[in-house]
């Protein structure tokens, strides 16, 4: 037990090293060379078919190339990059009652048997006779309310970047953003998967068309670590059992 809670103690203070780091100092930004973004904006694709091109089909202003003056410029191959448009405006309200009730009483009375009850009767103390044997009376109550009220709202934007394009043609996006005001860091991730088609013309996506996403808005610095509960207050919600 005690090795146990040494080891506790260990990791604990550990854990506070760390934290003691960043007194007096802004929050440091993740770095983004290394991820799957930098890899995929960085790296070619596999290399594809070239078809020969013409002069006039060069020199026309209707051209499909993405580089003409009305190419189509959505993103759809490995490394490109599109913005994701996140508009959430959610309430939800749920409320429900419930409730029981139930009486019941019981009563037996022997005022005659065979002379049986005047018998036990002369035994019973002064008040007692078996007129009314048994009686009893019970009753019970519940009622039970609860409620939900929810409302949410965030509007924010951010380029993602193309990391794999599967076999079926969905795009796998991968986004971040990092907006640091004196010494508190606002951290924006998005990921998931999209469909070319579901692309706009304008290389924007909703974020309610993304597939399996993945989207974190948080943040990082003094404001944030003063409205976590301490570490010994976590340690504590979760051993004591009351």
């Amino acid at each position: 037990m005690f090795r146990i809670c040494f080891s506790g103690f260990l990791l604990l203070s550990a854990a506070a090293c760390s934290r003691m780091e960043n007194v007096g100092k802004a929050p440091d930004f993740s770095k983004s060379v290394g991820t799957d973004a930098y890899y995929a904006m960085t790296t070619s694709a596999m290399p594809e078919d070239v078809q020969p091109r013409d002069a006039l089909g060069e020199a026309s202003l209707w051209s499909r190339e993405r580089d003409s003056l009305l190419g189509d410029r959505r993103a759809e191959r490995r490394g490109d990059i599109l913005t994701v448009v996140i508009k959430i405006d959610d309430k939800a309200e749920i409320s429900n009652s419930t409730g029981r009730s139930r009486n019941g009483s019981e009563s037996m009375a022997i005022p005659d048997f065979l002379g049986i009850p005047q018998r036990i009767g002369s035994q019973l103390p002064n008040g007692a006779d078996m007129d009314n044997a048994v009686s009893t009376n019970s009753s019970s109550g519940y009622s039970g309310e609860g409620s939900v009220s929810r409302n949410e709202r965030l509007t924010l934007r951010v380029a993602a970047t193309v990391t794999r394009v599967l076999p079926n043609g969905v795009l796998q996006i991968q986004g971040s953003q990092e907006v640091r005001v004196n010494f508190e860091l606002r951290e924006l991730l998005v990921s998931g998967f999209v469909q070319p088609q579901d692309i706009s013309r304008r290389n924007e996506i909703s974020y309610d068309k993304i597939a399996a996403a993945r989207i974190s808005y948080g943040g990082r610095g003094q404001i944030s670590d003063v409205q976590q509960p301490r570490y010994g207050q976590q340690v504590a919600d979760i051993i004591l059992p009351f």
